[in-house]
Order: structure tokens, then C-alpha cells, then sequence
């Protein structure tokens, strides 16, 4: 059991370092986490490490009187188990007073911790929780508190985000500008090629990176789920980053790596995608075996990974643009899918059980692959009787008209900063 004097040392500690005042950037998340504050479920801020979700937590606090905060992280926390949140509640009850409102960072550190924050949602306290697994928020969760909690996923910063690390004042005139375009042009080029995890943006250190890489692959699988094969994890995690924006098949990849079957490798992408680490995007198919068993393509959470030695997010600038376009998709939320008939479109978007765009990304569009990049587009298009499709590129911008179907030509900095006041 973990005592009580230790507990309140390490909470009087951490309100001093949570309650210094910073310089943040406004997440676009905010608003949405704000109002979600008024109901009676708990919050879920979920994402991979270090992408911001505590800080986006001290900005919520901040709007708030009467909290109190336990960081879970805390190595001296090793040892909690889900009977000292009692001693814990009164702990907390000390140090900040009766409080309506619950912050947990990264809770699911600690074994059956959904009955103690089932129980403090039942005596009509307000629970925000943030954690670095998706996978098993979900399980506890859908086990305790079906229909009771709100999941917001945190991403690495986008480029407006971006945009405001950098004190780039913007606007929707700013976009039209010739000299202030350049200068967004300059900055996507470095967003491209650094990502949005916010504190490597800040020390342009690439031993951060790699430190955060061990961290996820060893703490939030290898030692989470036992995993004895930890070479096996690491090969695995150098295909998968080298093939990404690609297809693939388990059994593709069980041949690589020389398993016997191809369910280990499953297995393994899971706990990947489970840490935000990696996504996998599915084939769209009406028949959802023939969807499941189609190839897959993966995509990785953030460019600031190629900096690890032994990734290599390819020179084909396309594939980079192409691994932001998807990232910024599931930032936006909705269903993502890819098209491929006897022609490949590289985004499909579901809404419910409409189809209701389509986006092809090339990094260049050119006379030489004209064919190429509206073939696919179209072919979806008409499939699912779409009057306008997209293609992305790093710096063009046209109008297209064929068959009565529009397509809009546009830089991908410029749809990023889509919404822009």
C-alpha cells in the first residue's frame, strides 16, 4: 500500500509544477473539450506521448475553480494500486479542498482504475482523464461506463497549430498575399519535414525522439503487453515505416520477418496503433469481409520520426504529403478509406453511410502524371456519384473539369488552413 505521507508530498509537488504559468498554444480541440465539461461523462483525452494532452489539461484547470490533479506518470507512483485511491481522495481533499472536478494524468497506468473513476461519476464529481493507450482506455472503459464518457483524440500539433508555436500571425488575407504566401510556404516546408510533437519542436533534438521512440515501443508495448521477441517489435516497426502510405498484407509481412503465421504480426500493429504509434487504413468495400481481407496501408503518427535511426519515411515527397494529409483527416474525424478498382484513389470519406469525398495527393501534378493521379480519382468518383473531387499537391492550384466532374487543385498548406478566421 502506498502511504499516505509520500501520496501527499508528491501531490503538493505537483500542484506547485502544474499551476506554474506558460506559454501555450490554444489547441483546436479546446473549444470542443470545453464544452464537453457541462455534461456528466467523463473525458478521455487519448493520444500518443508527449503530444500535448497535459498541456491541453492545464488549459482546461484553468478554466476551472475547484480541481485537483494526480500525474500518474510519476515514477514514484510505481507502486499504486487501484485500494489506495481512497487514501489518495483524501489526500487530495487536503491539499486542494473539495473538489467538482477530477484531472488524471495518465491513468491507465494503474490496474481497475475505471471502479474508482466510476465511483467518483456516481457522487456526481466531473472526471478528465488523459491516457497514452487507446486500446486499453477502450476496454475499461466499455466495460465500466458504457455510454458514460466522452473520447477526444489528441494529435501532435497540425500546422495551424503549427503556425501558432511559431507567432505566425494569420488570416484568411494572409493566404492571398504574395510575400506572406512564401513565408507559408517556407514554414510547411519545415513542418513537413520536423512534425507537430510540440517538445521536440522546441529543442530540435533528435535524441528527445529517439528517447520518446524507446519510451513508447518499451513501456507501452513490449513491457504493457510481455513481449519476449522485442527484435522482432523493432523489425517490424522499421517496415512498417518504410513501407508507409503503401499496401501490405499480414502475410506480406510474415514472410519478412519469418514467422510461421501471419497472426503475430496482427497482433503486434494492434499494440502499435493501440499506442498511436502507427494507423491502419482499410480498403473501401461494401462487403466488409471482402474490406477486412483486402491489403491495408499504413501510416505513421507524425513526420518527427524519420529523425530515428533506422526509419526511413522515403525521398518521395508525395509519400510525406500524403502521411500529413491522412493524419489531418483523422484530426477532423469521420471514416477514411482508400479506393482501388483498376485504378487507386488514396482517401475515401464516409459519413455515416454516404460517401462524401474523395482526394488524391501527388506532390507535383503534371503533364506526365495527369493520367495517374485524375485515373483513380475519377473512377472513384463516379462510383460513388461525386459532382467534385481534390487532388492535394505541395504548391499548385487549378480547376479541372471532366464529364460534368469538377476537380479542385490545391496545395495541401493551403487546405490545412482550411477554417482560418
Amino acid at each position: 500500500m502506498t502511504s499516505k505521507e509520500m501520496l501527499r508530498h508528491l501531490v503538493i509537488q505537483q500542484k506547485i509544477q502544474i499551476e506554474k504559468s506558460g506559454d501555450f498554444v490554444k489547441r483546436s480541440i479546446f473549444s470542443q473539450v470545453l464544452a464537453a465539461l457541462d455534461d456528466n461523462r467523463v473525458i478521455i483525452l487519448a493520444g500518443i506521448r508527449r503530444c500535448g494532452k497535459s498541456t491541453l489539461l492545464k488549459q482546461i484547470m484553468q478554466t476551472r475553480k475547484d480541481y485537483c490533479y494526480v500525474n500518474f506518470e510519476d515514477e514514484r507512483l510505481l507502486s499504486f494500486r487501484a485500494e489506495d485511491f481512497s487514501i489518495l481522495d483524501e489526500v487530495l481533499i487536503e491539499v486542494y479542498g473539495p473538489a467538482c472536478t477530477y484531472f488524471f494524468d495518465e491513468i491507465q497506468n494503474v490496474e481497475k482504475f475505471e471502479t474508482f473513476v466510476r465511483r467518483l461519476q456516481d457522487s456526481g464529481r466531473k472526471v478528465v482523464l488523459t491516457g497514452s493507450n487507446a486500446s486499453l482506455l477502450s476496454r475499461e472503459f466499455g466495460t465500466r461506463l458504457t455510454g458514460r464518457y466522452k473520447l477526444f483524440e489528441v494529435y501532435p500539433f497540425s500546422f495551424m497549430e503549427f503556425l501558432r508555436f511559431q507567432k505566425t500571425k494569420l488570416s484568411k488575407e494572409t493566404l492571398y498575399i504574395p510575400e506572406e504566401k512564401v513565408n507559408l510556404i517556407r514554414l510547411f516546408g519545415r513542418y513537413a519535414e520536423c512534425g507537430g510533437m510540440p517538445e521536440y519542436l522546441r529543442n530540435n533534438d533528435s535524441d528527445y525522439i529517439q528517447t520518446l521512440y524507446d519510451n513508447i515501443l518499451y513501456r507501452d508495448i513490449i513491457a504493457r503487453y510481455s513481449l519476449r521477441r522485442q527484435r522482432l517489435v523493432r523489425e517490424l516497426v522499421g517496415i512498417l515505416a518504410s513501407t508507409i502510405t503503401l499496401p501490405f498484407t499480414y502475410n506480406s509481412l510474415k514472410k519478412s520477418l519469418g514467422l510461421m503465421n501471419a497472426i503475430t504480426v496482427k497482433e503486434y500493429i494492434s499494440y502499435l496503433s493501440g499506442a498511436y504509434l502507427f494507423f491502419e487504413l482499410l480498403r473501401f468495400d461494401y462487403s466488409v469481409k471482402k474490406q477486412l481481407n483486402s491489403p491495408r496501408k499504413i501510416y505513421i503518427i507524425d513526420t518527427a520520426f524519420s529523425a530515428i535511426s533506422g526509419f526511413s519515411l522515403s525521398p518521395d515527397k508525395g509519400r510525406i504529403l500524403e502521411n500529413i494529409v491522412f493524419i489531418e483527416l483523422m484530426r477532423r474525424g469521420g471514416e477514411i478509406f482508400y479506393y482501388a478498382g483498376d485504378r487507386e484513389c488514396d482517401f475515401i470519406l464516409k459519413d455515416k453511410k454516404k460517401i462524401t469525398g474523395a482526394i488524391q495527393v501527388c506532390y507535383e501534378f503534371t503533364k506526365e502524371n495527369q493520367d495517374r493521379e485524375t485515373g483513380g480519382l475519377l473512377k472513384a468518383m463516379a462510383e460513388f456519384k461525386l459532382t467534385q473531387g481534390m487532388i492535394l499537391t505541395y504548391d499548385q492550384e487549378d480547376t479541372l473539369k471532366s464529364d460534368g466532374k469538377t476537380i479542385i487543385i490545391k496545395p495541401v498548406w493551403k487546405w490545412l488552413l482550411e477554417g482560418v478566421p
